[in-house]
């Protein structure tokens, strides 16, 4: 029986592959392979879909994330509140400025952050707020920005998974200060390689946000700050404005695909499947259920067996990686602070969700799961 992937990039770059290359050759033809018109039209494009002012590509995701925080003025020895439910980017990135990761506790409906547990966290170092929409599932940003507000803070949106995903009609990324996308090819806005963007309404911020991302100047002799090497490639915008076309149908596909599982897994006792609540868009990154009972690993083990993939995202909690065990000046959370992440870490599965998904594999997955968790 053929084997079911967690995600079938082959199939969509043939389903777009006489778009792709003309727009390809262009770019090779042209010369002009870092920055450059290739990059900026497919700039305006995100921004114009976002509904932002800017959209500023870079290297990666994880650079627009560290890029977003120093454009937003966090510095050595601030603290920035975020899950710990997340990759470790998210809080890589503050600690790479020299700021402090603090973590929060996440919903267990969402798996985002828990609003209602960040205002606890805050102290006088506390000068932002990164939340994540993981999975593809928005966060709650009007009570994120709400809290903001109150405590003066700034708000990094870590869009790194949600892509086209929405926040009352509004669309990730154009909710908080500034937004971080990653363009990792398993996105679903993904690259054929590494790449990222950042986006925000503030002029200022944005002037920037392009300063730091060329080594720190307007002009390339005259470095005014300590910046980074981090643009986007000609070749993969070219490729990334071409699949922007496709995004709401792809999204529309894995959403439907969504709903059938929602179904499919209505009488299969000893799984959740994730909700759509009313105030979001979930675009499924991810199609993340749980496994209840301890049997989690046992699901993952035997689907692999029976030529179908699944991935744990994230058994480990990022508070609890060896990064953090004896960095100076780290103080872990307690574990009655992280009760539904350490729950999340210890049950989550997810399955194959993409758009050239079909029913019948969709059924192989849920009976099988429900054979396996049956045995």
């Amino acid at each position: 029986m053929d084997r079911i992937p967690i995600l079938d990039l082959q199939s969509e770059v043939a389903e777009i592959w006489d778009e792709l290359m003309p727009k390809v050759e262009n770019v090779i033809k042209s010369g002009g392979f870092i920055l450059g018109p290739t990059v900026k039209n497919f700039e305006d494009a995100a921004a114009k879909y976002l509904g932002v002012k800017h959209a500023i590509g870079c290297n990666s995701g994880t650079d627009a994330l560290v890029i977003g925080l120093r454009a937003l003025g966090v510095k050595p020895g601030d603290e920035v509140i975020c899950p710990s439910f997340t990759f470790f980017a998210t809080s890589e990135s503050v600690n790479i400025i020299g700021a402090t990761p603090i973590f929060v506790d996440i919903e267990e409906d969402s798996f985002n952050i828990d609003p209602a547990k960040i205002v606890a966290k805050i102290t006088d170092k506390t000068v932002a707020i990164l939340p994540v929409h993981l999975f593809g599932h928005a966060a709650n940003m009007d009570e994120i920005n709400a809290i903001a507000k109150k405590h003066n803070l700034k708000v990094l949106e870590d869009c790194a998974q949600s892509f086209g995903s929405e926040f009352d009609g509004k669309k990730t990324g154009s909710l908080g200060n500034v937004g971080a996308f990653s363009f990792f090819p398993t996105k679903n806005l993904g690259a054929y390689g590494d790449g990222g963007l950042i986006t925000t309404d503030c002029d200022e911020t944005a002037d920037l946000i392009r300063v730091l991302r060329v080594h720190g100047g307007k002009d390339k002799y005259k470095n005014e700050i300590l910046g980074y090497n981090s643009r986007l490639d000609a070749l993969q915008a070219a490729i990334l404005h071409v699949k922007l076309g496709h995004i709401d149908d792809y999204n529309g596909r894995r959403r439907a695909i969504a709903g059938r599982y929602r179904e499919m897994f209505a009488n299969v006792d000893g799984v959740i499947a994730p909700p759509e609540l009313d105030w979001a868009k979930h675009v499924y990154h991810q199609y993340t259920i749980r496994v209840l009972n301890g049997k989690r690993d046992l699901v993952n083990k035997k689907l692999g067996e029976m030529g179908i993939a699944s991935m744990i995202y994230y058994p480990i909690p990022v508070h609890r990686l060896p990064v953090y065990e004896n960095m100076e000046g780290f103080v872990p959370p307690k574990a009655e602070d992280m009760i539904v992440t350490n729950k999340a870490a210890d049950e989550v599965l997810s399955i194959p969700v993409y758009p050239q998904l079909t029913e019948e594999m969709q059924k192989r997955v849920v009976d099988s799961i429900a054979k396996i968790i049956s045995m």
